[in-house]
């Protein structure tokens, strides 16, 4: 990956020696003094932006470009008189100075404000950026335009952050179709009809909440052109080629936002390894961390069987063998000026293939053994959508929203499996079945008091059924002498229902008091049959692998919360009340009435602008949950079984967080260090015996674990290279007990290490780059000390020749340690060339994926227990040809 490096660098140089000019100068009112954050652009005749920049805190700017000719440099400031500037630009200039004077102009600030073309715009909590200064040429979709927004950062799998925190959700003039699941939109909606991006911070889901609570989200808002709407717009995306799957790629996009209706609907059918819709659960169920009105929302069934199919640290959509087609259709509604209603439906199908290959030795106190698998997995899933949201303003101070949904997924797994060279197969059928229902009430009876009602229902089933043709169990059921198969069939409904009243009382001076009164009642119904065959015969139904428990939970709690605010510096206190009742019934009935108190304390300090510090100390107390107090034992895959405690338990713990904030991150620097420590006083681990055909874990409640998580990153522009560096460093560790094969209890330890760099261009000429690697070691002590360290470096290059022609080329180098030498490096390429036949109308282009043709890779793993080899399928090399047609 040397070569990579030299390349860039290389590259950057050309870049920056193409006839560079800088222009310098000091902005200053009549009375010569200096004028700091001034709009500075540089324009072309078609009074396109050629270059832009702001004035530091002493006035001065600069501003660089690799163009000649006759320019305009446009001065803008809040308060001034804007002015024009005449730069005529020689085409061997190097640097040119232009010290600046404004006037002031008191009496037509709106009119400044209106006229000025700013790329970025601050208006108070909201930053606004013009997409027209940030394109590069080469984006499709909305994740692409997001990646040239400074400040924002979409990871691999398509999450946004702003700074180090993801955002809400993405709007579309205001108003949100997915919530959680923005990745469906950002994936999949074409950037052309987008004007502006905006940035919303201390941002409130509820409207009337706005300025009342104490917020620090952040959405995103994407404004449209004026001619985008009212009028029906679209696209369609398709794609064929070559290669041993016969790949295909075939998109479509159809949309029209007007003042009053909104409609977006989309189709996604590849079979290339795209994940149109993002993470499912996403948009089935939402969760958002501590969010006024939030009741069930942590709440969902249990699947008690998984055939899984994990990849670690690598590119998901190269080992995602799919055949995917998703509909989704989208429609919000102003039925009145009062009454709005938004429609979300979508249905999707994947069919997915997996192939691992593994070698497991385990390093047991008194054995050791080595079992393998050669593993192929068809997960099949079909999922059905829909929900309605209905908001009813009943006045400018109430508000009623109701929410329904519902859900309907089939899954059925067929792995063909070789273990220890036993061919086994297994079938694995889920069923989920979801219906939601939630109302809220908000009345803001007096601009700084808000009162909320919130009622939710929820009934949720999981049902599934396995079965496989070998049976590794005759240790265990030494009864079962002809069992040649297994068949377990199990299923947990949920049925929950909860209320919760909550007032948001904002004080004098920024303090707010916080009072929430509520009562949640989950009832599971958890089942299991286990039954051991010969062929279609059953000859043991062992009884101790038989569950039928029904586990009930009434919470009962009052929580106060007060934040006190003194200048710069805020304390928040928090009081939970908490009264259980929990029922368990299996064979008998058993009843608990536990009630304990949940404490936090937390302060926030903004010293200045530049640094931060945030603190918090809580102490928790935690209910089991069904998975914890079921009786008898579980089939979890084909060799493991698992067990609960049979028993109520309540869980302790102390956290303390901290975290310094040096910079904002729209700054030229910026900086963020986060301290967790976590300290478990009681936690659930796991009493087990292992051999080499079979696994049995209990669970048991052990006393102290401890948690400590720290992460650093910083980034920082370069003006005179353009470019953003990016360092992120993290450490994690964990100290906990378990039993295997003994009575006795052992201490594990586990350390985790990560470092990593990055340097994004942020160039206006004809070549971009992005840079970094991220190194990663783990390691785990018991009795024996395993480690290994894995890395992973990537170089993106971006040329954008004219507004018709781009190329972008993407390589990676994988590299895992503890593999046999000769088999731990491998490297990736990818490219994508467009050309634009017809502006916003038709463009061709041609994408080729793995071009060197890596068919597999090996990683490196370990645990308490083992330490494993594995090897993953790789989608094999392929090349599409693509049309892009816009209407």
């Amino acid at each position: 990956m040397k070569h990579l490096f030299l390349l860039i660098v290389c590259c950057s140089t050309l870049n920056f020696s193409y006839s560079q000019t800088t222009i310098t100068g000091k902005i200053s009112d009549t009375t010569k003094i200096a004028i700091p954050f001034t709009n500075v652009l540089l324009k072309n005749p078609e009074n396109s932006i050629v270059a832009y920049t702001f004035s530091d805190d002493g006035g001065s700017y600069k501003i660089e470009t690799n163009k000649h000719g006759n320019f305009n440099l446009v001065i803008a400031a809040m308060g001034f008189e804007r002015k024009i500037i005449l730069v005529e630009i020689p085409e061997n200039a190097k640097n040119i100075n232009l010290d600046v004077v404004l006037k002031e102009m008191p009496f037509e600030l709106n009119e400044v404000i209106v006229n000025a073309t700013k790329p970025i715009t601050i208006k108070n909590d909201n930053i606004v950026f013009n997409v027209k200064s940030f394109m590069k040429g080469n984006e499709q979709v909305v994740e692409d335009l997001l990646k040239n927004i400074p400040g924002i950062q979409v990871s691999a799998q398509g999450t946004i952050k702003v700074g180090n925190q993801e955002v809400e959700k993405v709007m579309i003039d205001g108003d949100d179709f997915f919530e959680k699941g923005y990745k469906i939109l950002t994936k999949n909606m074409p950037i052309n009809p987008i004007e502006q991006v905006e940035i919303l911070q201390k941002y409130s889901n509820n409207k009337l909440l706005k300025g009342v609570e104490q917020s620090d989200k952040i959405a995103l808002n994407l404004k449209l052109k004026a001619d985008a709407k009212r009028q029906w717009f679209g696209n369609v995306n398709l794609g064929y080629g070559i290669g041993t799957k016969k790949p295909y790629d075939a998109q479509s996009n159809l949309m029209s936002f007007g003042k009053k209706n909104k409609y977006y609907f989309l189709t996604n059918f590849n079979n290339v390894g795209d994940d149109a819709t993002g993470e499912i659960n996403q948009h089935i169920r939402p969760f958002s961390f501590d969010e006024i009105s939030s009741v069930g929302d942590n709440q969902s069934a249990y699947s008690l069987m998984d055939l899984s199919s994990f990849t670690p640290n690598f590119k998901a959509s190269r080992t995602n063998f799919n055949n995917a087609e998703l509909i989704s259709l989208n429609a919000i509604f102003t039925l009145s000026n009062k009454v709005k209603m938004k429609t979300l439906g979508f249905f999707n199908s994947d069919e997915n293939d997996f192939f691992r290959n593994s070698i497991e030795t385990f390093h047991l106190d008194e054995s050791t053994f080595t079992n393998t698998e050669d593993f192929k997995l068809r997960k099949k899933r079909i999922t059905g959508f829909g929900k309605i949201d209905v908001t009813y303003d009943i006045s400018k101070t109430k508000m009623l929203e109701i929410t329904s949904k519902y859900n309907n997924q089939d899954e059925n797994n067929k792995s063909d499996l070789v273990f220890n060279e036993a061919q086994t197969n297994e079938r694995l059928k889920n069923t989920n079945e979801l219906f939601d229902q939630k109302i809220t009430f908000t009345n803001k009876f007096k601009p700084t008091k808000v009162l909320m009602f919130t009622g939710r229902y929820i009934n949720e089933k999981s049902p599934q059924h396995y079965n496989s043709n070998q049976f590794f169990f005759q240790d265990l059921f030494p009864n079962a002498t002809t069992a040649n198969n297994v068949v377990q069939t199990s299923e947990n409904e949920l049925h929950f229902a909860g209320f919760e009243a909550h007032l948001l009382d904002r004080k004098d001076h920024g303090n707010l008091l916080e009072l929430k009164f509520g009562n949640q009642y989950r009832k599971d119904n958890l089942w299991s049959t286990l039954l051991l065959k010969e062929n279609n015969a059953v000859i043991e139904t062992p009884t101790a692998y038989q569950n039928n428990t029904v586990y009930a939970s009434n919470d009962l709690y009052f929580n106060s919360k007060y934040r006190l605010k003194i200048n710069k510096f805020a304390l928040t206190g928090k009081l939970a009340l908490h009264q259980l009742f929990n029922q368990l019934e299996f064979k008998t009935i058993t009843k608990q009435q536990p009630f304990f108190v949940n404490p936090s304390i937390a302060f926030d300090w903004e010293i200045n602008k530049k640094n931060k510090v945030q603190s918090s100390y809580s102490y928790n107390t935690s209910n089991a949950t069904v998975l914890d107090v079921y009786s008898n034992y579980i089939l979890t895959d084909f060799s493991s079984f698992s067990k609960g405690t049979g028993t109520f338990n309540q869980l302790n713990a102390s956290s303390i967080f901290l975290n310094y904030q040096l910079g904002n991150w729209s700054d030229q620097f910026f900086a963020n260090t986060l301290i967790i420590y976590n300290k478990n006083h009681d936690f659930f681990s796991t009493n087990s015996f292992i051999v080499q055909n079979y696994s049995a874990a209990e669970k048991i409640v052990i006393k102290d674990r401890e948690m400590l998580n720290i992460s650093s990153n910083m980034d920082r522009f370069f003006k005179t290279i353009s470019s953003n560096l990016k360092l992120t460093l993290g450490y994690a560790k964990y100290n906990y007990k378990n039993i295997v094969n003994s009575s006795d209890l052992r201490e594990v330890s586990s350390n985790n290490y990560n470092y990593g760099i990055e340097l994004r261009s942020g160039f206006k000429g004809i070549f971009n780059y992005h840079i970094g690697t991220k190194w990663t070691t783990n390691e785990i002590k018991t009795s024996l000390t395993n480690s290994f360290t894995d890395n992973v470096t990537f170089l993106d290059l971006t040329f954008v020749l004219n507004d018709q022609l781009n190329f972008k080329f993407q390589a990676e180098h994988y590299y895992f340690g503890n593999v046999n030498q000769e088999n731990n490096t491998y490297n990736f390429l990818d490219f994508d060339a467009r050309y634009v036949i017809k502006e916003n109308k038709l463009t061709f282009s041609i994408s080729g994926k793995n071009l060197f043709n890596t068919e597999t890779f090996k990683s490196y793993a370990i645990s308490d227990i083992n330490v494993s080899t594995t090897a993953y399928r790789l989608l094999p090399r392929q090349v599409l040809l693509k049309m892009e047609y816009r209407f």
